[in-house]
């Protein structure tokens, strides 16, 4: 089978789906009431933040990615897109920042399920280090054995997840928190119109940045599936802007509503949304829903690992049927699952988790996690933008069946904005939240390290293989004379 008949396959094989599907993988990729909690802590200044993160990130990111998915809906996503700008170097570099930011995300994302199946049975043992850092690994390795199993099941799992562990349980605890306030209820935060606007010169309010950062991130992850809708150029746009729509709405109403209830002081990073259900329930005297509510959330953050676990690890099967990988990872199983990258990634991730085990406290290593996914998400968007600008000079007429409104001068707005916005996000970053300060100057010190490292560590690795791989392309080519 040629090459080119291998990139039409999917297309032929997964028409079916729909723009309610593609909106709901979208929504499980991007929205987590994990990410609730700690945008909670700010009280009414997260409208502020997340109106902002919204305008100069979240939309320009998808109106980016509908246009780049729209305009090369060939397998590879952000990994084709930044290749075609700048050439497959960083193209490579791009989709490894896709995909190494995942190995810190999965242990945190889990460490939230861990937290929702403890309230399920004893909530006592969201503090646990054991209990958690073993939920992890099981978890992990069920996410990573489903996907083995094909698109279809994946795909169920994340549409079924992004509405019965995301969507239901947010418009609930909006809902209650509501008639929480109607029944007469104290509020734990006093609205007032300063409130709204935190001090921006403050450097301990813009380290919020990161963290919103990666909380609205994702929006580009779908566009690897794009190949399996009918008609990509007119259903692709339609489900990314339904999903923008709902992320924002259930992203400022639900880390209201756990801010009204539960006392900034006393929010768990990792468990602040099985609080809020816990208490709420309380209250209203039907205690018997926590334990079904905290079972739907911790279907919901594991199916969005379950949408996470393949998604980039198909952009990097694109790089190593290109050679740039040795060909040990070309291997694909029956269902065209390329089984030793998600294994390698959930191994690699594994590892990672090991940090609950040594933080002084596990929202801290829940924080740290989120905080390196941050640093290295943030260098693949800052690729992509500038790829959407160069692209409209380098291939002007390339068919865009979605194209930013407004020209040249469109393009630069929309991904110069962006650009801007994750680069701020990095810098800021690197300031350790007030949680993690909370544990003392080592941790304080060894927040910063971890993530220098880190972020030199990953950033150099896609460099050296593709040194590597250069080198040897040149040897090859000497011998052959």
């Amino acid at each position: 089978m040629s090459e080119s008949t291998k990139s039409q396959a999917p297309a032929r094989r997964a028409a079916g789906l729909s723009v309610f599907t593609m909106t709901m993988l979208t929504v499980a990729a991007v929205l987590s009431l994990r990410n609730l909690p700690s945008q909670a802590e700010y009280g009414y200044s997260i409208i502020f933040y997340i109106t902002a993160a919204a305008i100069c990130f979240f939309v320009p990111s998808a109106l980016v990615s509908a246009e780049l998915a729209s305009a090369y809906p060939e397998d590879g996503g952000v990994y084709l897109w930044v290749k075609q700008a700048f050439g497959p170097r960083w193209g490579f570099v791009a989709i490894f920042m896709q995909w190494v930011e995942n190995l810190p995300w999965f242990p945190a994302v889990l460490t939230f399920v861990a937290s929702s199946i403890a309230y399920v049975f004893n909530p006592a043992l969201a503090t646990n280090r054991w209990f958690v850092f073993g939920t992890i690994i099981v978890t992990l390795w069920f996410a990573t054995w489903i996907n083995f199993k094909g698109m279809k099941l994946s795909s169920f799992l994340s549409s079924s997840g992004a509405l019965l562990g995301t969507v239901i349980p947010g418009i609930l605890i909006i809902l209650m928190v509501v008639g929480y306030l109607v029944a007469g209820k104290p509020a734990q935060i006093s609205f007032s119109w300063g409130s709204l606007v935190p001090d921006l010169g403050n450097l301990n309010q813009l380290m919020l940045l990161s963290g919103m950062m990666v909380a609205l991130s994702g929006m580009e992850m779908s566009a690897v599936h794009v190949t399996e809708m009918a008609n990509p150029g007119r259903q692709f746009p339609k489900a990314i802007f339904s999903a923008c729509f709902l992320v924002i709405l259930l992203s400022v109403f639900g880390a209201l509503a756990i801010a009204l209830v539960i006392p900034s002081n006393d929010i768990s990073l990792a468990a602040g949304a099985d609080q809020a259900f816990a208490k709420i329930f309380e209250i209203f005297h039907i205690s018997w829903m926590t334990p079904i509510m905290c079972f739907l959330l911790a279907y919901g953050a594991l199916t969005m690992v379950i949408t996470w676990v393949l998604g980039p690890s198909k952009g990097v099967l694109e790089v190593a049927k290109e050679g740039y990988l040795p060909q040990y990872w070309q291997k694909r199983n029956a269902q065209g699952m390329p089984t030793r990258i998600l294994i390698l990634q959930a191994s690699l991730s594994s590892v990672l988790a090991t940090t609950v085990l040594f933080m002084p406290t596990i929202s801290g290593a829940f924080w740290v996690m989120s905080a390196l996914t941050a640093q290295l998400y943030m260098v693949m968007y800052l690729l992509m933008f500038a790829a959407a600008i160069r692209l409209r000079y380098t291939q002007p007429d390339k068919v865009r069946p979605y194209r930013i409104p407004g020209g040249k001068p469109g393009i630069w707005i929309v991904s110069g904005i962006a650009f801007l916005t994750a680069l701020l996000a990095i810098v800021v970053g690197f300031i350790p939240t007030g949680g993690v300060r909370s544990d003392g100057d080592l941790a304080d010190v060894g927040y910063v390290l971890f993530l220098f490292f880190g972020m030199v560590v990953f950033v150099g690795m896609p460099l050296v293989f593709y040194h590597i791989y250069e080198q040897k392309k040149k040897k090859m080519e000497t011998a052959a004379k």
